[in-house]
């Protein structure tokens, strides 16, 4: 699909740390694979790294299983857990995925993946090396001469580097740029945050869940708009993800500030048709949205007061099921942040909880469980 429109849309399944076949966060795997299964709309589905969870062939064979069920393109990147053998062997010969770092250009986006694990001795010891940061850097100056954006996939959040200078090398190459996402693992829960620059998103581990239940994240940017939501398992389709206009919240540029009037963007997910797909301001009236041939989004144009504060876009399918997204746009400049170049949590945008963000930083890394 992505060579008929503009926007790039993934679903991100959580660090798996798949140990057996008769464990629950294998059977989470399963059903996740099969509820993406059923839905178009999406290029790709990623995993961030922490796939084995102790490395080994045998985990890496379930792992396998689970991808080869999927009917979209998937990449898969290393994470700490993926090296605990003390190499990658055996996750290149168990999965058979394609080495890391590589770019892949979808939808005007050029997406580049990368390996903070194996340059390094695993653990915390999150590397790029000298050889993958220079190629990195190379990568998004030719994407910025090329006019394209940029996506990072990476395990962790870019100030977790323990490289000389790669943590600030590489704050300072995501500040100065067009990335406009670093799409990420290893926290254990969903984060967004927000520099003024650039979105960092991390989803919540499906193998070892400390917070909410078991899910997957939608991703997507839409013509430099990046939106996300936290979709759980156990919810029914259709699921709806608003592509624009930004959110406050998200709203990492100057032309991401809305005006008099705004087109809204949305994608919906699902197994069955879309029978209806409407906007409300503030509680008014509902405007229908209509998609074009070749385009995933349902889009209408809408007036916007100076009072107003949020749209909802609700879809319905087939089968009645019915689902809806909200966001909340800005006329104002001051909201957007600074950025600070250091490529960390600390521009979380915290609790949002219609997106899936509880805001507990309730992982391995902050204040929940050593594992």
């Amino acid at each position: 699909m992505s060579a008929h429109d503009d926007i790039l849309a993934f679903a991100h399944i959580g660090d798996l740390h798949i140990t057996a076949a008769d464990a629950p966060n294998a059977r989470d795997f399963d059903a996740i694979v099969a509820q993406l299964a059923e839905a178009d709309g999406v290029d790709f589905v990623y995993l961030p790294g922490d796939n084995a969870d102790n490395g080994t062939l045998e985990q890496y064979a379930l792992v396998k299983a689970g991808l080869e069920r999927l009917k979209q393109p998937f990449h898969v990147i290393t994470g700490d857990h993926d090296m605990e053998g003390g190499s990658l062997d055996a996750f290149h010969a168990g999965l058979g995925v394609r080495r890391m770092p590589y770019a892949v250009d979808v939808s005007g986006i050029r997406c580049l993946f990368l390996d903070m694990c194996g340059p390094g001795t695993g653990g915390p010891d999150f590397r790029l090396g000298a050889k993958q940061l220079a190629w990195l850097e190379g990568e998004v100056q030719v994407a910025e001469r090329d006019g394209l954006d940029c996506a990072l996939f990476m395990h962790s959040y870019p100030a977790d580097l323990t490289g000389d200078g790669e943590a600030e090398r590489v704050g300072h190459l995501i500040s100065s740029s067009t990335v406009r996402l670093v799409e990420m693992g290893h926290t254990h829960y969903n984060e967004l945050s927000n520099d003024g620059r650039t979105i960092f998103a991390a989803t919540r581990s499906t193998g070892q869940i400390e917070e909410g239940p078991v899910g997957y994240a939608v991703a997507a940017i839409d013509r430099g708009v990046v939106s996300w939501r936290f979709k759980e398992l156990n919810r029914p389709w259709p699921f709806v993800l608003v592509t624009a206009p930004a959110d406050r919240r998200l709203a990492h540029d100057n032309a991401h500030l809305v005006g008099d009037t705004v087109e809204v963007r949305a994608i919906v997910l699902g197994a069955e048709a879309v029978t209806t797909c409407a906007v409300s301001v503030d509680g008014g009236p509902w405007y229908p949205m209509s998609r074009a041939e070749g385009d995933r989004r349902f889009r209408a144009r809408i007036a916007w007061p100076q009072t107003a504060r949020r749209l909802v876009v609700r879809a319905r399918n087939a089968g009645g099921g019915q689902d809806e997204d909200v966001v909340e746009p800005t006329r104002d400049r001051s909201a957007i942040p600074v950025s600070k170049g250091i490529g960390s949590d600390a521009d979380s945008v915290g609790s949002w909880p219609e997106k899936g963000l509880l805001g507990t930083q309730l992982g391995p890394n902050r204040n929940g469980r050593p594992w």
